[in-house]
């Protein structure tokens, strides 16, 4: 451990996790619908507040330098089971634990490891705080956790107190207390905290990333971004979701779940962070009708999720501004026929580009009210995709290229180009538009996580140089 890394309180690790001690001695697949599964925004404390710092900040914090990168998963289902091939792919990433309450999804997820030709990786199974266990080996540098949702924030705390990174996926956390523990945890302990799951790293998002450093777009006033996915199957699916944990918050939170995904894109064409922060949300959400229409359509009598209510929006749409006036929309729906888009939108003085599909119009290269083609600016492609490439996949590649750079990132020593605070401020759409919604729709006020620098235009980008 170097000296820049060591952790810098007192506090313990399992004082520390004192907030999610109740549900985390539980295991992972005996979640009930307590502190952690309440609906963000009911009875929350106020959200402007700013808690007093409690650590060095970690912005252009650089990771120290790791030949290999040792990598213990929680979490094998859907995601975690699919990812493990991106990190096996990476140059100088070894996994050498996993963790999972499903043997059958452990077993296979050795294999791959084996199969890799990487050695056998310790595993943890059912047991209480088996995750705890992976969090504390010394052979682990970076955790990477694709859990259910409610066990993001006390696995990351036993990483982060464990002494490790931390990569989490979508949303990061669920109230805005929740979003404080981490970034307090990451400052105390020196230790990065990313969401691992951002839709950043796509060719489209990179490109158009690139374009408005550039000023193909003059300046940007105004974006959108979006998750858009027609999830109606697979949520009363009695197979796809553990336990049919995802379409419970369907029963029990009316926000848009999943802001990451449109939000992450956008903040980057804005410079959130790095000269400009969303300082205010407005939500409001249609009436939830589409996943009680689905389940009288396709479920038997039957089925226990005919005892379910849902209260979530089919359709939220949220407004963000930010603190230098420009206005991103944000929009989620999982519960209705869709095609699937992110949106991915942005517009200034000079043009706009539209995604879903690709399509441009910026003066003066454009005219007459004629879309243009976005193959025209491939010149503006992001060197990971010209020199490293999709790899084996994933969302078209961008899950690949963003192990690849944050990978890449602590093998050389360098800054993450997402960290704990763009992290947090990408999910506190979660809680803030369950109290727009809960308040008819009123502005509510979206929390510095940077504490006062997100002037600082000097940190690191998603357009970051190659290394040489």
């Amino acid at each position: 451990m170097t000296e820049q890394d060591r952790p810098t309180s007192s506090i313990s690790r399992r004082s520390l996790l004192g907030t999610s001690a109740a549900v985390a001695g539980l295991g992972l697949t005996g979640l009930g619908t307590g502190a952690a599964g309440a609906a963000p925004g009911q009875g929350e404390a106020d959200t402007e507040r700013v808690p007093a710092a409690r650590g060095r900040t970690m912005i252009g914090v650089p990771f120290a330098r790791h030949e290999t990168v040792r990598v213990g998963i929680i979490g094998l289902g859907n995601r975690g089971g699919s990812m493990i091939a991106m990190f096996l792919a990476t140059p100088g990433v070894r996994v050498t634990a996993l963790c999972d309450t499903n043997p059958a999804a452990l077993q296979k997820a050795a294999k791959a490891v084996r199969d890799a030709g990487q050695p056998e990786p310790a595993v943890y199974g059912k047991g209480e705080r088996a995750y705890e266990q992976l969090c504390g080996r010394d052979d682990v540098d970076f955790v990477y956790i694709a859990t259910p949702w409610e066990w993001h924030v006390p696995m990351s705390l036993a990483a982060l107190y464990g002494g490790k990174h931390v990569g989490v996926e979508c949303p990061m956390a669920l109230t805005l207390d929740e979003l404080w523990q981490l970034v307090d945890a990451s400052e105390r302990t020196r230790r990065h905290c990313i969401q691992l799951e951002n839709c950043c790293y796509g060719r489209n998002e990179l490109r158009l990333l690139r374009m408005v450093r550039a000023g193909v777009f003059g300046e940007v006033l105004h974006g959108a971004g979006a998750y858009i996915h027609d999830l109606r199957e697979l949520l009363l699916s009695d197979t796809y979701y553990a336990a049919e944990w995802r379409r419970g918050w369907h029963t029990r939170l009316n926000a848009d779940h999943y802001p990451t995904h449109g939000l992450g894109p956008v903040a980057g064409y804005f410079g959130i962070h790095r000269g400009d922060r969303l300082a205010r949300i407005t939500s409001m959400a249609t009436p939830a009708v589409g996943m009680a229409e689905y389940r009288q359509a396709h479920e038997e009598p039957g089925d226990s999720s005919w005892k379910e209510h849902y209260v979530k929006g089919d359709t939220t749409m949220s407004l963000l501004q930010t603190a230098n006036g420009k206005v991103i929309r944000l929009q989620h729906n999982v519960s209705n026929p869709y095609p699937y888009s992110r949106l991915n939108q942005v517009a200034g003085t000079k043009g706009v580009f539209e995604d879903y599909p690709p399509r441009i119009y910026v003066e003066p290269k454009h005219s007459g009210h004629k879309w243009g083609s976005f193959d025209d600016f491939k010149s503006f492609d992001h060197w990971l995709w010209t020199d490293i490439g999709p790899g084996p996949g994933g969302h078209g590649g961008m899950d690949y290229l963003m192990v690849y750079r944050t990978m890449q990132t602590m093998r050389l020593g360098l800054p993450p180009e997402v960290d704990v605070y763009d992290s947090a401020t990408w999910s506190a759409p979660v809680p803030l538009s369950a109290e727009s919604i809960r308040r008819k729709g009123a502005a509510v006020a979206i929390p510095d996580f940077t504490r006062g620098k997100w002037r600082d235009k000097s940190r690191p980008t998603l357009d970051s140089p190659k290394p040489v």
